[in-house]
């Protein structure tokens, strides 16, 4: 004679099963075929629409700046341009600008940190002399000039 119970502090079950039971061929149905409800779909759907609900947008579609990023994402998303996205850049302008209104939601960027601290981070110890700092484009040429003349 078999039975089950329920442990009320979990997901998990115990069964409790004799010899013979154990030894019955098992009548379990397993489904090897994928079906689409299986998987949930991702951030692009099969239609090619954006998902929205996607978790992997992590709020941002819903948040206080949610109009200007779906404005924004849906822009690069269909964009032909080349490169792509470079036709979005006042969409992605407007979303910057609202996200600075609410610092709370949408702290700023970590600045980079320095190459002693990325070295302990990391567990480098090679130099890190090719990494240019972007936002600044006299980095970028003075970096370019010194490579070239070595």
């Amino acid at each position: 004679m078999s039975y089950c119970k329920d442990y009320h502090y979990g997901k998990d079950q115990v069964i409790f099963a004799t010899k013979d039971q154990l030894n019955e061929p098992s009548n379990a149905i397993i489904n090897m075929e994928e079906d689409e409800e299986d998987h949930p779909p991702g951030l692009i759907l099969p239609n090619g629409d954006i998902n929205w609900e996607c978790p992997c947008l992590g709020g941002m579609a819903s948040g206080p700046c949610g109009i200007e990023f779906r404005n924004a994402f849906s822009c690069f998303h269909y964009s032909k341009a080349e490169p792509k996205g470079s036709d979005c850049y006042e969409s992605f302008l407007t979303m910057q600008e609202c996200m600075s209104h609410f610092p709370e939601v949408y702290p700023p960027a970590k600045e980079r940190p320095e190459s002693d601290d990325l070295k302990q981070l990391t567990g480098d110890n090679n130099d890190l002399g090719g990494l240019v700092e972007l936002e600044d484009d006299s980095n970028l040429k003075r970096d370019s000039q010194s490579s070239s003349t070595e």
